[in-house]
């Protein structure tokens, strides 16, 4: 290939990385404001109390896993549930780790989709949610549901938008004993 050939197409190459390179950045920089938004409207969810007149309700008992990590206590607003639409800033769920002193601290978000599995699955923040079967222990029936965590209140070493927290407990109030 002559050189200057091979110059132009080296060119070409670093300008077409240089392109999607910056679309990267641009992906990632508008996920970031998303995050931003999504924290700055469930920041006031930190109170109970701010949920509850939010018309979200406690579901179910405090969801664990032995060995594998907690979920918490869930608190459900049953009118986003029922709208199939998903919004990062309307999260259908608020989970919550009991304390010591009785009360609860937020520590993760839940979007749902009840319904059957589907393809391709459906996405919440550009992560693709995962189908639970019916048949499962919150007793959501006939077709199950579609779920995804975001752990922005408290850090999770099993990754952001894991079900699992070997962080949170449920202080001997869980599904499983603990």
């Amino acid at each position: 290939m002559p050189r200057r050939r091979r110059l132009l197409v080296m060119i070409a190459l670093g300008a077409a990385l240089t392109a999607m390179g910056f679309g990267l950045a641009i992906g990632v920089s508008a996920q970031s404001d998303v995050l931003r938004k999504v924290h700055s409207v469930t920041a006031r969810f930190q109170s109970l109390e701010a949920a509850k007149k939010a018309g979200y309700e406690r579901f179910y008992v405090c969801a664990e896993e032995p060995g594998v990590g907690t979920m918490g206590q869930h608190y459900v607003n049953f009118d986003l549930v029922g709208d199939p639409a998903l919004d990062p800033l309307k999260p259908e769920a608020l989970v919550y780790e009991p304390q010591r002193n009785g009360g609860y601290k937020l520590v993760a978000l839940e979007w749902v989709r009840v319904g059957p599995k589907t393809n391709p699955d459906p996405e919440i923040l550009g992560i693709p949610m995962k189908h639970v079967e019916s048949g499962n222990r919150y007793g959501i029936e006939p077709d199950g549901f579609y779920e995804r965590h975001y752990w922005l209140y408290k850090s999770n070493p099993n990754g952001t938008f894991s079900d699992w927290n070997p962080s949170v407990s449920c202080r001997g109030k869980g599904d499983n004993g603990g």
